[in-house]
């Protein structure tokens, strides 16, 4: 064992934590009893059940009245008016906010679908069971034959049918369905259903689709079904076998029609009203049902609300130094336009006063039921932040709490810290440079029939409420014990994290072809990595700028750097010991230019590709796309103005593993080209 590296292994033993220790709360225990006393999942799931009566699409009828149901809430709650308010956006499929198009309004009374040949029999009813109407359809009434196209979202699926003015079922998704069959091919309206593994094993369930029509398609849009696998089989199986089968489809109501998006915002004001303040969030959307997906996280936030009220107005708990603002949202769309009408809502980095967030989206999960468990999504690389370290000890603390409720399950706490992911409304705050994390569950039922109340948990309600609360409480008011504590928290964690780094590059050494290039990707790994955790210590400064805090941030800074250059060291020693050059040559020739930014939020509308001719859109498509899952996300992050094209790549491959220049250069390029970045 050669010299460097018992002095890596003495290092990273002094520098990091040890299984088995004990551990040691961020909060106030008088606080966190006082939260498990006041916080009721109870009383959440009493509003899951209220909430999920309504059928609250965004932009719809229905939404606003999910919208006045929390503000009648919070007044019960004694917020005023003041405090406790809603804001609305107009939202009619032509409005644009940013990059996304806002949805239609939209609103039908009744709506039900028959089979009248070979014989009469009623398939589905709306709103008896809402999801089955395809939302955002337009009233109607047809009575055709039906064709069976498969999937129905490609050309190919139609090739040499006859479905002018008929019905298609098909197994795709309703709007892609619906764009294809009828907007492009002249069908009439559309039934599918679901067909994969989670149908399989619960035929009676339906999926929820929506037509989520362009601006250019509102005119034509007609209206479809979504039907449970067990209907749909049977249908197809019967347009298989030669039978002619004929439905009858009808809609009442108004359909797409100009309206609103609806944010219902609450305050809780701290002791400085007009200083720094903390967010959380949750999309109130959802058809009827919908429990979980997002019934958990409004009601959980309207628990929230009371407790926190309850606790202040009481005295039992001082006002926090910082604001705390709860938005109860459309998803996606309600929250751009919410952040558009907004432009103060920026994190530190912009010289914003929004030091911190939390997304919650699905947090009730009944872990026995639906075999789940909770997921605590970080924040990204971009956004260096104690609030990951912050969130993940108050989750450690809950998971030694013994949170029992009289109508909750037995289940133990199931919960993983996850790295970050989007799919939700914390991508919007993180755009904005404000570090946001999402509390959630997945599972089974997610976006069908099957997300209803009786799945909802009031025990997982008050553990993900009491997270919540403990975090924001934590983070409004952080003393300078708290702070130079979190300072410590911080950097042992971050030592933790650097080893992992030091691990990624170790594997990148061991599966080099170009070795006169790897030895840079493990110096841009490990430069990174030490300068994001070194930032992220420093974050704490952002909630406590005391001379010892900053004392015991500068500690930690430095006992990192040494980690830092020792495992460098150790590094560099086994690449020569492998034969490969440190002499740290990029493998890709650099790129001086500097986007900028010219829109605000998250790409919307399939952006770039849903505006690139298909010739240059079919590379996303292809195996040569290198910018999977969240990198895209990621990169448009790290575009602030100042690096160049290569500082961005390097930045990404630091963060996911290396990526080719060039595309990352052909990805800005096309941003560029549909006018959302400029050189």
């Amino acid at each position: 064992m050669n010299r460097q590296f018992v002095l890596l292994l003495v290092l990273v033993a002094f520098v990091t934590p040890t299984q088995g220790q004990r551990f040691s709360p961020l909060l106030d225990p008088k606080l966190r009893d006082l939260l498990h006393e006041v916080l009721s999942g109870e009383i959440a799931k009493d509003h899951v059940i209220q909430i999920s009566q309504y059928h609250r699409v965004q932009g719809s009828r229905g939404y606003r009245q999910s919208a006045e149901y929390v503000l009648e809430q919070l007044h019960r709650y004694g917020f005023s008016d003041a405090d406790a308010y809603i804001e609305s956006a107009p939202s009619d499929g032509k409005i644009v906010y940013q990059t996304w198009q806002s949805p239609s309004g939209w609103d039908i009374e009744s709506a039900e679908l028959r089979m009248v040949e070979p014989y009469d029999e009623r398939i589905v009813g709306y709103p008896e069971v809402a999801m089955s109407l395809i939302t955002y359809s337009n009233p109607g009434d047809v009575t055709a034959e039906v064709v069976w196209v498969g999937v129905g979202t490609s050309d190919a699926d139609y090739v040499g049918k006859d479905i002018r003015g008929k019905f298609v079922l098909a197994t795709g998704y309703g709007g892609e369905v619906h764009r294809n069959a009828v907007l492009k091919h002249g069908a009439a309206a559309v039934v599918v259903f679901l067909d994969d593994d989670r149908a399989k094993e619960f035929p009676d369930m339906l999926a929820y689709t929506g037509m989520w029509p362009r601006t250019e398609e509102l005119d034509g849009v007609t209206f479809g079904f979504n039907i449970t696998n067990r209907q749909g089989e049977r249908l197809r199986d019967m347009l298989l076998a030669g039978e002619r089968v004929v439905l009858r489809g009808k809609a009442s109501g108004i359909g797409l029609e100009p309206y609103f998006m609806d944010a219902v915002v609450a305050r809780i004001p701290g002791t400085d009203p007009a200083g720094e303040e903390l967010i959380i969030c949750g999309h109130l959307d959802h058809p009827k049902e919908s429990a979980n997906d997002n019934g958990s996280g409004s009601g959980a936030m309207l628990d929230i609300a009371r407790g926190l009220k309850e606790l202040i107005e009481s005295g039992r708990m001082p006002r926090p130094t910082r604001s705390i603002r709860l938005l109860w949202i459309a998803e996606f769309y309600g929250i751009i336009a919410y952040v558009d009408a907004h432009p103060e809502m920026t994190g530190p980095e912009l010289g914003g006063q929004f030091l911190a967030g939390m997304n919650l989206d699905m947090v009730g999960e009944h872990l026995e039921l639906l075999h789940s468990r909770m997921h605590l999504t970080r924040v990204p690389s971009s956004i260096p932040t104690v609030l990951n370290d912050v969130v993940a000890n108050m989750a450690e603390m809950v998971d030694g709490m013994d949170v029992r409720t009289p109508r909750g399950s037995m289940s133990a706490f199931n919960y993983r810290v996850t790295p970050y992911s989007g799919g939700s409304d914390h991508m919007v705050l993180i755009d904005r440079k404000i570090p946001a994390v999402m509390l959630g569950h997945s599972d089974y039922t997610h976006h069908t029939s099957e997300d209803t109340p009786d799945k909802v948990d009031p025990v997982e309600l008050e553990r993900s409420e009491i997270i919540t609360a403990a975090t924001m409480l934590f983070l409004a008011d952080m003393s300078v014990d708290q702070a130079v504590d979190l300072a410590y928290l911080v950097g042992a964690n971050s030592a933790e994290r650097l080893g992992s780094a030091a691990r990624r590059s170790r594997g990148l050494l061991g599966c080099a072809t170009d070795t006169d290039a790897v030895w840079f990707e493990v110096e841009n790994t490990m430069a990174h990595a030490g300068a994001w955790e070194r930032e992220a210590i420093g974050s704490v400064l952002q909630f406590n700028g005391d001379k010892r805090v900053q004392e015991a941030v500068q500690l930690n800074q430095r006992q990192l750097e040494q980690q830092a250059e020792a495992l460098l060291v150790a590094l560099r020693a086994e690449a020569n010991a492998a034969g490969i050059s440190t002499r740290s040559r990029p493998a890709y020739p650099d790129d001086d230019r500097v986007p900028k930014r010219l829109t605000r939020g998250p790409l919307g509308s399939g952006l770039p590709v849903s505006q690139l001719a298909a010739e240059e859109a079919i590379w996303y498509s292809s195996p040569d796309f290198p910018l999977r899952g969240n990198m895209p996300f990621e990169l448009l992050n790290f575009i602030d103005g100042e690096r160049t094209v290569t500082d961005i790549r390097n930045a990404l491959s630091a963060e996911f593993g290396p990526v080719p220049t060039e595309s990352v250069a052909r990805y800005l390029n096309h941003l560029v080209q549909v006018g959302v970045v400029e050189w």
